[in-house]
């Protein structure tokens, strides 16, 4: 392959995202109403999937709990709306942030300042227990609704505007997933984000050289529950009601599986991943109403077994996929030498 070869197939991702947001941009005007909210809601659950990626893919904290931060800051804002009458978004949307990164906070101070550090069965095992008390808690929780939840949530509003499901809704959401992902990216690049990705590949060594790992983790995991509160504050404005279902191990597995299929570990991946289950979801329930359920967890089953790195690794190299800090640069061939190649 030549250089100009190999760096174009490094470029896929750049690429990726720029088609996509180009498309989510866009796609308003050849959608419908009904399409036009169906993809809001994807908006938010890439979201939450973007939250889990940054625990697990990044940070190597395997999280089944983003669920708990989702809903929490969910409620959060209902009872805002509901028995204090504001919501503006500039009150509950940074509510809903706080709310879901003082809960994570909490939660992997309690799972990761141990004495000893924890296994990732360990924490597995904690979010997961954690998400399902807080499900269990709301139904039978009578102030916030118990099994019925909170219904007819008043609107976000900005100024005299109301935000309802439609168009204008769209945009907010896809601004929100837009700048939280452009966030991202940027940390996951930083020196932050690159101690962090070393302490997921090997922690010893990067405390060894005076990184303090579990407060590391720490930042990520509140960072990602932050992520997932927001998610769930525009869910809440968006639907209208919250119930203890968004809470609970089921959303929180789905958001599991939706980050593999796309490939944990990239930030598109997740995105991707969201999209891939919704439409199938969406296709397959129209066109197999009896056994749709059947069908997507087949197909769900063949990526995760022929594609262990999800659909993200079907079009992108492994380099390009980890990246390339630490690797040793190719030995380079007699013909180069004395030939300026842009790197010195």
């Amino acid at each position: 392959m030549t250089a100009s070869g190999g760096n174009l197939r490094r470029q896929v991702i750049p690429v990726l995202e720029i088609v996509l947001f180009v498309v989510f941009a866009a796609a308003p005007i050849v959608l419908g109403d009904y399409l036009t909210v169906f993809v809001t809601r994807v908006f938010i659950l890439a979201l939450l999937a973007l939250s889990f990626d940054l625990a697990w893919g990044y940070s190597g904290i395997l999280s089944f709990g983003q669920a708990l931060f989702f809903g929490a800051a969910g409620y959060g804002v209902a009872l805002v709306a509901r028995d204090l009458e504001i919501a503006s978004i500039f009150i509950v949307l940074p509510a809903a942030l706080a709310i879901g990164l003082i809960s994570s906070f909490g939660l992997g101070a309690l799972l990761l300042l141990g004495r000893n550090p924890p296994t990732k069965i360990f924490v597995a095992l904690g979010t997961l227990s954690g998400s399902y008390v807080a499900e269990r808690l709301a139904r039978g929780w009578y102030y916030i609704g118990g099994q019925n939840g909170i219904p007819s949530i008043p609107p976000m509003t900005l100024g005299g505007y109301e935000f309802v499901e439609g168009r204008y809704y769209y945009y907010l959401a896809f601004s929100v997933l837009a700048i939280v992902y452009l966030a991202c990216r940027f940390v996951v690049r930083s020196q932050f984000g690159l101690a962090l990705a070393g302490a997921r590949e090997h922690e010893t060594r990067i405390a060894f050289f005076g990184y303090n790992t579990p407060e590391l983790k720490l930042i990520g995991f509140s960072l990602a529950g932050g992520i997932a509160g927001l998610a769930g504050g525009l869910y809440t404005f968006h639907e209208g009601f919250v119930w203890p279902n968004i809470l609970g191990v089921v959303l929180s597995t789905q958001i599991v599986l939706s980050a593999l299929l796309g490939g944990a570990g990239t930030l598109i991946g997740p995105v991707i991943g969201v999209m891939a289950i919704e439409i199938a979801g969406f296709w397959l329930a129209d066109s197999f109403p009896k056994i749709w359920h059947i069908i997507l967890g087949l197909l769900l089953l063949l990526v995760v077994v022929f594609s262990p790195t999800g659909l993200i690794g079907l079009v992108v190299s492994d380099r390009e996929r980890v990246g390339s800090f630490g690797c040793p640069l190719p030995p380079r061939r007699h013909s180069d030498v004395g030939v300026d190649d842009g790197t010195t």
